[in-house]
Parts: structure tokens; sequence; C-alpha cells
């Protein structure tokens, strides 16, 4: 068994401004810490950027050009208030994408059995039409539907532990039957979404949790509703929106965990991916903006998924 680390510098070259929290340096203590000599097992890609056609799985024409055209050759553009882009935004969104699929394409090629990447912009708010919350197109959902078309996985489920609900993810699925969206979240929290009753095409199980909930709550979520209806789901792929700013000392919300619940979660969806398929499991990095925390809690992730 493999584990391997999808990465490019080059998704270090999206900049955002001064005290945006979704920043450049958080790949930099990432991939400082899994440099270290516990990791030295994992099995390191560079990463291509992805294309157009990727894109277009998930996204529309409008919302595409509407990125790549105002890439600018100096400073920043405001998509909205919370997203901007800036020169080397382009190629580090495509080298995100890239990323995801070429981490699907290795395990379905047995090069590895599982995976990791390492990349930004962040991608499970981005909308098929629409950039927000940070992200500009929607990795993990690309990566979905990258799996059913190109490697005929009909059942591909996609679980997100971010503390913030992936909005983009969830229209995704709701609009593909042989998807599977499982997000716990806190609620109420940006962007306002992931209800108990939403549902669609794909199955939709949201878990939403209360400000302070804390390990207990967020374990038994999972023990309770998103693993069981995963099970019955009968993936043949796991994608995995890992976020981790719901750790206690993250800025931007309060569900108050730790490290040892990044990998208690991931050693189960890990287990589910072993029964189910044959340990075939991606994971992308979301948010998580505590930049003495972050390192940590991406190595308990990681480390979970290995060996």
């Amino acid at each position: 068994m493999t584990t391997g680390l999808f990465y490019h510098k080059d998704c270090e070259d999206h900049i955002t401004p001064e005290n945006h929290p979704e920043t450049r340096t958080r790949l930099s203590v990432i991939m400082d810490r899994l440099d270290q000599a516990d990791f030295k097992a994992l099995h390191r890609f560079e990463v291509r950027p992805g294309d157009l056609d990727l894109l277009r799985l998930v996204h529309t024409d409008a919302h595409i050009a509407n990125v790549l055209d105002h890439i600018p050759t100096n400073g920043y553009f405001k998509l909205d208030n919370d997203t901007c882009v800036s020169p080397g935004s382009g190629i580090a969104a495509l080298k995100a994408v890239g990323a995801t699929c070429q981490a699907i394409d290795a395990v379905m090629a047995g090069d590895i059995t599982n995976g990791f990447c390492a990349v930004r912009p962040p991608g499970h708010h981005a909308e098929p039409d629409q950039a927000m919350g940070f992200c500009l197109f929607n990795n993990i959902a690309i990566g979905a539907l990258h799996a059913r078309t190109m490697h005929f996985r009909h059942r591909v489920a996609i679980i997100d532990f971010d503390v913030h609900h992936g909005n983009g993810s969830q229209t995704v699925a709701m609009q593909n039957k042989g998807l599977f969206y499982g997000s716990s979240h806190q609620s109420p929290l940006y962007p306002g979404t992931g209800h108990l009753q939403d549902h669609g095409e794909g199955v939709i199980i949201n878990a939403p949790l209360a400000a302070g909930s804390g390990s207990r709550a967020f374990r038994h979520c999972y023990e309770e509703r998103i693993l069981p209806e995963l099970r019955r789901f009968d993936p043949d792929f796991i994608l995995v929106s890992a976020g981790f700013d719901a750790h206690k000392d993250d800025p931007l919300a309060d569900l108050n965990l730790t490290e040892d619940d990044f990998s208690w979660v991931t050693r189960e969806l890990k287990q589910v991916a072993e029964d189910h398929c044959q340990g075939r499991l991606v994971s992308c990095l979301e948010g998580g903006y505590n930049l003495n925390v972050l390192g940590e809690s991406v190595a308990a992730h990681v480390s979970a998924l290995m060996p």
C-alpha cells in the first residue's frame, strides 16, 4: 500500500491581499511538515495542470472565462468580496484541478493506493457558474466527474469535513445521480447551506453542528449518520474535501476539533475505502487558516492515510 503526495510550487503563486486568511504560506507550512523524515515513504508527484475539458465537467464556459480572463498582469482582481485573483492564480488553479485528477488516475492505475493533494486555491465553494469563498474551480467535484467519465466509477462519494459546508460540491452532487456528498460543518456559518433535508439526484447527507460542538459531537455525526449512509451507498471511489478549519485554534470558526479528530475521521474513511473499493481514496486540501496548527493537522490526516 502506497500513499501519494501531489504538490506543485505554482500553487503558492496564487497571491492574496495582505491579511487575507487564504495565504500562500498555508502550503509552505504544510510542505515543511511533510518534508520531514516521518513522511519520507510518500510517493511524490509533480503536478500537471488541468485543461479546459476538465473544467467543463463542472463549470460553465462563462464561469471559466470570468476567472481566467480576469487574471491580472499585476495586483489583484476581486471576483467577489472574499475571492480574488492575482497574476499566478490561473496556473495555480489549473494545477489544483490537475493534481486532483492526476491523483485519481494514479490510484486507478495502481501506482498508489490513496493520495493527498496539497493544493490551493481550495475548491468546494465554487459553484458551476460562480467563484466564491476563496474558491475558483471546484477541484473535488471535477475529480468526481473525472472518475466517472474516464474511469467508469459509477458510485463516487465526496466526504467533506471542512468546517464550512461545500455548497458547490453539493450542487454538483444534487445534479448527478450516482454521486454521494456527505458533509459535517458548523451551522450557522458561511455559506449558510447544508441542511438536513437537502436532497437531489445524488445522495446528500448533511450533518450540521453547532458552534462549540467539539470532538464527541463530530465523531457521533459520522458514526450515526454519515458513515452508515456511505457504506449503504457502496462507493467505488472516495474523495475527501480535507479542510482543517474545524480545529479549536482556527480563527474562522468554533467547532473545537483537534488533530486527533482529523486522524480519526481519516482512519474511518480509509476503512470504508478498504471495505468497499479496494482502498481507492483521494483527498484535497480545502480550509485551515491557523498557520501554527495547520502543518500538524495535515500531518495527522496524511499519517492516517499511510500504511
